[in-house]
């Protein structure tokens, strides 16, 4: 009997330490890129005059790039900080994410959620279906502003 208890402890860690022998292969935005979408997004706010901060963050949710007009306002950073964490996320725009919270009483708590901005100016960064970073943007005289500079961006700088 203890020969056997001892034969399925074995057993049972050697399967577990196979499992965790496995490692984990994902995509994630590089320095490279996320250093073009802050360029072509300050490039897209500046042709409007929209005094903003970019913010970068990889697919855990860390800077990656930061980049700040010379008269955006000290507040832009942590905004455009949270709306590219919230956009990462949700893996959706903070826009959209801002709308479910105010049209969805299950969703109105996501206001509460430490490091979560809930207005528009932040996107997710895709590789086809696969979030890999956010880009978030702060300053221009609206969120829909901010948002339509990330999307010029995305746009502007192919994968």
């Amino acid at each position: 009997m203890n020969k056997f208890i001892i034969t399925a402890a074995l057993l049972a860690g050697f399967a577990t330490t196979a499992a965790q022998a496995e490692s984990l292969s994902q995509k994630n935005i590089s320095l490279a890129e996320a250093n073009s979408l802050a360029q072509e997004a300050i490039k897209s706010c500046t042709a409007n005059n929209y005094q903003v901060t970019v913010t970068v963050v990889d697919r855990a949710g860390v800077i990656k790039a930061v980049q700040r007009t010379d008269n955006a306002g000290p507040h832009t950073v942590k905004a455009s900080e949270m709306k590219a964490f919230t956009a990462l996320s949700m893996k959706n725009a903070s826009g959209k994410v801002m709308e479910a919270a105010q049209n969805n009483a299950g969703a109105q708590n996501l206001r509460d959620i430490p490091g979560l901005l809930l207005l528009a100016g932040g996107l997710p960064v895709k590789d086809g279906n696969e979030v890999i970073g956010a880009i978030g943007i702060g300053g221009a005289p609206g969120g829909n502003l901010d948002e339509a500079c990330a999307q010029a961006a995305l746009d502007n700088v192919k994968r």
